[in-house]
Parts: C-alpha cells; structure tokens; sequence
C-alpha cells in the first residue's frame, strides 16, 4: 500500500497451506431457522496478533476459497454471493469462526449437511454438524451478501467507483466482503467467479478460467494458482477494457482501465514490462503467472499492491502535475510489493516493515537509476526525520497499535522511508554485494509462504558471516535512530 497525500522530503509521492482437493456442496437452508436453533453464547476469536488481535481464528488452515458474486448494476446494492472454503483442522473443533463482519447470512452448510450459526462481534460462529477432529478436512460453504455501502468511517473492502466496483481489503477488510480466516499468516489459493450484465467486465486475481453467458449477463472465472493473503484479493466490475501484452520471459501482463480512459494511460502501462524486468534483475524472476494493473475511478488515498493486479487511483496517471519519474516509481513500488509482501507476507502485521521498507527501497533506487534521484539524499532526509517519526508511530518492527476507528494508520511514514532507511543502513553495513544476495535469497527462500523479522535477521547474519542481532536491535526497536553507518556526520532531528 502507499498512501496519499503524496510528499515526501525527496519529492512527490503516494504515499503453506495443505491443500485440500475436495468438492463443495450448495446449502439451501432457512438462514431464521438455521441461526434460531444456533446454542449461545458464541465468542469471536482470534490468533492474537498484536497490531490486530481479533483478527484470524485459531484450529484450522484454509487451501482455499472458492467465491461467486452477482453483481446487477447497481454498486451501492449487495451483492448476492456465495463462499466456499476448504480447510484443515489443526486442532478438535466445536466451533469454527470465521471472520465476516457486514453482509447478511443466508445459510451455512459444512461438509455437505446444514450447520448451526449466529454472528458474534465480527465473527461467523458455526456449529460442525458433527465432531472436528484435528486433521480432519472441512468443507464450508456459507451463502450470504456482500454489501458495499459501509456506516461512515469504515475503511475498506469494497471500493466504489465511477462504473462499478473494486477491492482494497488491506489491512483487515476482506471479512467486511466475505466470510474468511482474515490473517496474512494463513495464505490460501483462490477461486472467483462473478456475473454481471451486459456492458461490464469482471477481472479477479490470477489467470482467466472461461466465461459463461446465459441471458443479458456474463460469468467470469478466475482462478489464482498461488498461495495468498486476504487482504491481497481484488475484484473489478466495471465498464472496463482490458489491454494485454507480454513481460519478460513471456510472462501474460493484463491491465484493467475504464474504457473511456484507455488512450489515456496507455503511454503509462506500457512502461510495465520494463519494470518487471529491471526487478528481475535485482531479486529474481517476477513470482506469479500475471500482472497487470487495475486503474479505478475511485478516491481512495493510496495505491494497493493486490495479488497479480495493482490497484492504482487514475488521478495518479492524469494529474499534469505528477512527473515522469514519480509516476513511474510509484508503480515500481506496488510491483516491488509483489514480491516483497505478497509472495513473501509477513507472519504478523508487526512486520508490516518488511513489505513497506523494501517497497519503498526498490521505488527509491528506481528512481536513481532512471530519473538520477539520489538515493542517498532520500534516505538523508529520512534520517533527519526518523526520531519524530519512531516517536509518533513506533520503531519499525514494533509500530504503534492502529488509531481507534482508522486501521490503516498503521500505515505511517515509519514503514516506508522511516523502514528503508533500515535497509539503507544495512547495505551500508555489510556491503552492497552482501546486501543484493540477501534480497535474493530472501524472495527465494520464502516464496509463496509468510516470514517474520527474526526471519530476516537471522538470513541476513548468516550472509554478512557474522551476528547482526545487535545491529538490527537498534535500527528495529530503538526508540531514537542509531547511527548511520558510513555517515557519522547525519544528525537526526536536524
């Protein structure tokens, strides 16, 4: 994610699973009957995060969702929907929570019979028809709404647009779209299927899996072939266009534009291939089956890195105001997060500064290579404000909770430039060729799972040949900002 205004000091800018093959069957149960028999009290659970710790429900393992909406034009109405999870329990369950917190349940059915349920804080609580033991395959399908009008102040999850709608679950908005275990620490593989009248396109993370028309609507499938977090799962209805071309090593690159708008932004779009590969070049060989870009008629106030299919505010590409190179780094800065935060997700939200921090570095070292933006006068800047910045978030890899109300605040400047001034120190600290290795190594090693900070430290001594803990102590969790390594003249808060 990046958010908006974008200014910084440098110049403008935006701010594992097992898989489980098993068929789902439909549920067609009295939701009033179903949820009056439902025993009391039910208690929303979660894993505990830190950061977000009703988020997430303990005892099982999702391999993957399987989702249909039907959309009938009109994006301020529900949705009709249906989601099937397949799972795996890790421990004996009574009841099985699910996060899903605005949409109404119309039914919910387990392992092909009716299953008891009633909603409890954000959770969707269900009773198994029968005993869960640990290890034993669960098949949930639950059918219900998916809403896109939210009460005042509520941040993502449906985005609506000038024609239609999107997706932006981050940090912990997928449960507010459909029911789900809504923790980046339990990646699945997703299915979508959506309908909608004629006139509009449906894209969703991954590959193309056929359409379907029956009557004036159009069913679009997709499906992802890798594991992936909630908050990373985009949808687009819309009146839409989408424009395909090739990436490096004939990668499929597909972008999804308002169609009024294609000659428009079609100078930017082209410019992605290019970016694929000169990352290529930095970490290794771009992670999925596709990119592209979504670009929404939509004020949200950041840009998104959702799985496979960017979302991007089409101001960023129309505003006279915004240069070349700043358009284009920001771009680099939601590509760059598909490795680094999507292929690689972080085991908690307090290692958000994983994602952010190399996000930024790789947007800034774009820049200076190709726009001739020093790097090290960014991280300069940065380091002049880095004390205020721990002081009003925290230190990177232990940020301050969210503000009550606004979930994306942990999205504070600390975990960009505040967490690519870590890296910068790093680099500076074992070397520049050390420093490419471990990124390397890094994207390599966690592909498709979740990896935390003790991750990181550990890979990156490993690499220098020596105990980086005490190094990266300070950098991570100290209150004020260490020394820069190399420069003993920058003075923070100056």
């Amino acid at each position: 994610m990046l958010l908006t205004p974008r200014t910084t000091a440098s110049g403008p800018k935006a701010l594992r699973t097992p898989r489980v093959a098993a068929a789902l069957i439909a549920a067609t149960v009295s939701a009033a009957l179903v949820a009056a028999s439902a025993p009391s009290p039910a208690t929303p659970l979660g894993i505990g995060d830190r950061l977000f710790p009703h988020l997430g429900n303990p005892g099982y393992d999702v391999a993957s969702y399987d989702i249909a909406f039907t959309y009938r034009g009109d994006n301020r109405k529900p949705l009709d929907a249906v989601t099937k999870i397949e799972a795996e329990a890790t421990a004996a369950l009574d009841r099985v929570n699910l996060d899903f917190a605005h949409g109404t349940v119309r039914s919910v059915e387990m392992n092909g019979r009716q299953a008891r349920f009633e909603k409890s804080g954000e959770d969707l609580v269900v009773t198994p028809p029968a005993p869960v033991e640990q290890g034993d395959r669960m098949e949930l399908t639950v059918r219900h709404t998916s809403d896109p009008e939210y009460a005042k102040g509520t941040q993502g999850g449906w985005v609506r647009t000038d024609d239609g709608l999107a997706m932006a679950n981050q940090a912990d908005a997928a449960h507010l779209v459909f029911p789900c275990n809504d923790h980046p620490a339990d990646k699945a593989e997703f299915r979508f299927r959506i309908t909608a009248p004629k006139g509009y396109t449906a894209v969703a993370n991954g590959l193309p899996a056929g359409t379907t028309r029956h009557g004036g609507a159009t069913t679009w499938a997709y499906r992802h072939h890798h594991p992936m977090a909630t908050e990373l799962a985009q949808v687009s209805i819309g009146r839409s266009t989408v424009l395909r071309r090739q990436g490096p090593h004939g990668l499929p690159v597909r972008d999804v534009v308002p169609t009024k708008d294609r000659k428009a932004v079609e100078p930017w779009l082209k410019k992605t291939p290019g970016q694929i590969d000169w990352l290529e070049k930095k970490v290794g060989r771009y992670p999925f089956e596709v990119y592209g870009v979504l670009i929404a008629g939509a004020k949200t106030g950041y840009e998104l890195e959702t799985q496979t299919l960017s979302l991007f505010e089409r101001e960023l590409f129309t505003r006279p105001e915004y240069p070349e190179w700043y358009v284009e780094s920001i771009m680099v800065h939601e590509l760059a997060h598909q490795w680094f935060g999507d292929s690689v997700s972080p085991r908690s939200w307090s290692d958000l500064w994983l994602n952010e921090g190399h996000a930024t570095w790789y947007e800034a070292l774009y820049a200076e290579e190709k726009a001739k933006k020093p790097m090290t006068e960014r991280m300069r800047a940065a380091y002049r404000q880095s004390d205020g910045w721990r002081a009003a978030g925290g230190p990177p890899a232990w940020p301050k909770a969210p503000a009550p109300g606004k979930k994306i605040s942990i999205f504070r400047p600390v975990v960009y430039d505040g967490s690519a001034l870590v890296l910068y120190a790093l680099r500076q600290e074992i070397g520049h060729r050390a420093f490419e290795r471990l990124e390397r190594d890094w994207v390599r090693t966690h592909h498709d799972g979740n990896a935390e900070t003790a991750d990181f430290v550990r890979l990156a001594s490993e690499i220098a040949g020596r105990d980086l803990n005490g190094f990266f102590d300070g950098w991570l969790y100290g209150k004020k900002t260490p020394p820069m390594p190399g420069h003993p003249d920058w003075n923070s808060g100056k």
